[in-house]
């Protein structure tokens, strides 16, 4: 297959991009761990000769195994089959700048745009079934006021009864990082969080996934650690990790967390216990400028997306 080249679509987001990079050398510190025994075999998507997409900023596998990825181009996701031949691209100017994306049960399609401070929900072609947030800006979510805002909306995850979660806060000097949970049609529920660094506070909630026992696990990136809350927001507990938490996907057995700028692709147990670990910054294969988000597909595959270095890598077992 030939090699895709991905590009940054504008020079506004390239710098973006690059003034995410931390200044405090404690979050450019990995993760000790044995090595993880997988090994990437391509860092490009098989699109057509003569097709680019934009940085990309997370996978995720529907109910036929077909892969999207959401990314930072014109055309804000990609679709690719189980054997991962490209299908098409579509979202034409959906987003400014994508950041999460989750796929539902019926395969339904949910994204969010830290720029413009939206969530939207879209059907498997492409339609807008829902949209939250308001366009461009961001404050609190008061539905006594009658205020409907994000601040930087950054990842989802929905409940078995369809109720869903969103994380907020992606800029860790400023906005109001914390979850907000609304129910399957979209009608607020309640929210919790707000800035600092004490139990049930984040600097940061970059990403956020629900574990087998229906607990929320909440990336809470300069802090340094993964938060654990029931669905109704109470703190369990937390897990701190070197380096910078960027992202994790929880299966039956593993869990897998990508570092950010420390460039590690770590494997943890369902304690959230590092077991092993692979990767480290660089621009080759195995290596990150910033792994941005985790996926398994459905063959055991590991893809990995990296917003600075505009690359998907893939791993595989050795």
């Amino acid at each position: 297959m030939k090699k895709t080249t991905f590009v940054l679509c504008t020079l506004l987001l390239s710098i973006a991009a690059f003034a995410q990079r931390p200044t405090d050398p404690k979050f450019l510190i990995p993760e000790k761990a044995p090595l993880l025994d997988y090994v990437s075999v391509s860092d490009s998507l098989p699109l057509p000769a003569g097709t680019t997409i934009g940085a990309p900023a997370a996978n995720a596998f529907d109910s036929k195994n077909h892969m999207f990825v959401l990314n930072r181009g014109p055309q804000a996701l990609a679709e690719f089959d189980a054997n991962g031949k490209f299908i098409r691209l579509f979202g034409d100017g959906l987003l400014k700048r994508a950041h999460g994306l989750v796929i539902d049960k019926a395969d339904n399609i949910w994204v969010t745009d830290v720029a413009e401070n939206l969530v939207m929900k879209l059907n498997p072609h492409g339609k807008i079934l829902l949209t939250l947030g308001t366009k461009g800006e961001k404050g609190d979510w008061n539905e006594a006021n009658g205020f409907h805002f994000f601040d930087e909306p950054t990842g989802l995850a929905i409940g078995r009864n369809g109720d869903f979660f969103v994380s907020q806060g992606h800029s860790p000097g400023s906005g109001d990082p914390r979850i907000l949970k609304f129910d399957a049609n979209g009608k607020f529920i309640k929210t919790w969080g707000g800035r600092g660094t004490e139990p049930g506070k984040f600097t940061a909630v970059h990403a956020i996934a629900i574990d087998g026992k229906g607990l929320i696990w909440a990336v809470d990136r300069e802090n340094q650690r993964i938060q654990i809350f029931d669905q109704d927001g109470k703190y369990i507990r937390e897990m701190k990790y070197a380096g910078l938490p960027t992202s994790l996907w929880i299966g039956d057995q593993y869990i897998y967390m990508v570092n950010g700028f420390t460039g590690q692709l770590l494997r943890l147990d369902l304690n959230g216990k590092v077991l092993a670990a692979v990767g480290k910054p660089g621009t080759g294969l195995g290596e990150f400028g910033e792994a941005h988000s985790v996926t398994v597909g459905p063959k055991g595959e590991i893809w990995v997306a990296d917003t600075i270095s505009s690359t998907d890598q893939k791993f595989v077992k050795k």
